[in-house]
């Protein structure tokens, strides 16, 4: 039985597995799309979601907690320039969405061994997608018991007469 036993090992070893989610974390960061599997797709996402929100708050926060932030996203992606671009570029373009920055689309099966592909991407630089959606502006959540709605203002206007012109 499985229980309790979220991670998806993908048929390696710990090491193995690390190294291969970090090096298709920075070709995703890189390039914003990549093909893989779909086993490999669904572990890249809880790879890389949690270190895009890192990075995107680092903005928001203290500049102690903005090096803590870079440096635990170094440590899983081992990669200088991968860590620069999601700091700057990745963290300014997807800085109101509130989570599910990535994007899995499936694509049919491998020739070769029949394995199920998919594409994964980065939602915020699919030009494309986006393109036929109006940008959504942000709205303030508003309690159930808001208070009272004012009438309408209407103006009337009298009919007033000036009898010295007769």
């Amino acid at each position: 039985m499985r229980h309790g036993k979220k991670i998806n090992h993908l048929g390696r070893k710990a090491a193995h597995r690390k190294a291969m989610l970090a090096n298709m974390a920075c070709s995703l960061i890189e390039h914003k799309r990549i093909n893989t599997t779909v086993a490999k797709a669904k572990a890249l996402k809880l790879f890389i979601e949690p270190l895009i929100t890192k990075s995107k708050a680092e903005n928001n926060q203290s500049a102690e907690k903005g090096t803590h932030n870079r440096r635990i996203a170094f440590k899983n992606l081992r990669d200088k320039q991968a860590v620069t671009e999601l700091f700057s570029t990745v963290s300014e373009k997807v800085g109101d969405r509130p989570g599910g920055y990535t994007r899995v689309i499936k694509l049919g099966n491998r020739q070769g061994d029949n394995a199920e592909m998919a594409l994964i991407e980065l939602v915020d630089f699919n030009e494309l997608y986006n393109a036929g959606k109006p940008k959504k502006k942000k709205s303030t959540r508003r309690g159930r018991r808001g208070g009272q709605k004012a009438a309408p203002v209407v103006e009337t206007v009298e009919n007033t007469t000036d009898d010295s012109e007769e």
